[in-house]
């Protein structure tokens, strides 16, 4: 029985499940969204959203808990230098999911996830 387990198994074992969300964590970080099925973008979501939340306090502690989430120095090193200023002020909620119908070969429910722009840097 799964009762009271958090999180989606998306049909694969832990190990390769951590590995996609990495995967998938270092594209949007790097691209600022990505295109993919509304289930992953789901779960990708807490994921980001928390090393988001870690990078708001740069000193060493918590650049070492970011390089155990996301074994990748250069987007750590972006990560603490564009994500956690520009949403400094912001109490949570750095994504926005924008669903984009189904996918043409399986019918898969696809979505796309990006950051929100925060007002200040709109001038609005």
């Amino acid at each position: 029985m799964r009762h009271r387990k958090a999180g989606r198994r998306l049909g694969m074992p832990g190990d390769r499940r951590l590995a996609m969300m990495r995967s998938l964590a270092r594209s949007m970080l790097l691209h600022e969204g990505i295109r993919t099925t509304e289930t992953r973008a789901k779960e990708l979501r807490g994921f980001v959203e928390r090393l988001v939340t870690i990078s708001k306090n740069d000193d060493l502690h918590h650049r070492r808990l970011a390089l155990s989430k996301l074994p990748d120095k250069l987007i750590v090193e972006k990560l603490f230098e564009v994500y956690g200023p520009r949403y400094a002020d912001r109490p949570g909620g750095y994504t926005r999911i924008i669903k984009m119908g189904p996918r043409k070969g399986d019918a898969a429910d696809m979505a796309r996830i990006e950051f929100v722009e925060d007002q200040e840097r709109i001038g609005g």
